[in-house]
């Protein structure tokens, strides 16, 4: 049990450095003027799935989730 415990020990130190990592390298949401007149929907914008941003994104969900569900086997572990 001790073993399990330090393996997702390990990996929950590294799903929380990635998270943190994820975020600060995400743009922040504000637009400025641009929204107000209507440039906001460019090319990178309708097809921001695509794009690195959207990637973040996503990774930054699938981390999250994983962050939520170590952290609650870590507890019960305990």
């Amino acid at each position: 049990m001790t073993a399990l415990k330090i393996v997702i020990s390990i990996i929950f130190v590294l799903v929380c450095i990635a998270l943190s990592v994820i975020i600060l390298m995400q743009e922040g949401k504000s637009n400025g003027l641009g929204a107000v007149a209507g440039m906001a929907d460019t090319y990178w914008g309708k097809n921001k799935g695509r794009s690195m941003e959207g990637a973040l994104e996503k990774f930054t969900k699938f981390a999250a989730v994983a962050f939520m569900l170590l952290a609650i086997v870590l507890n019960v572990l305990n």
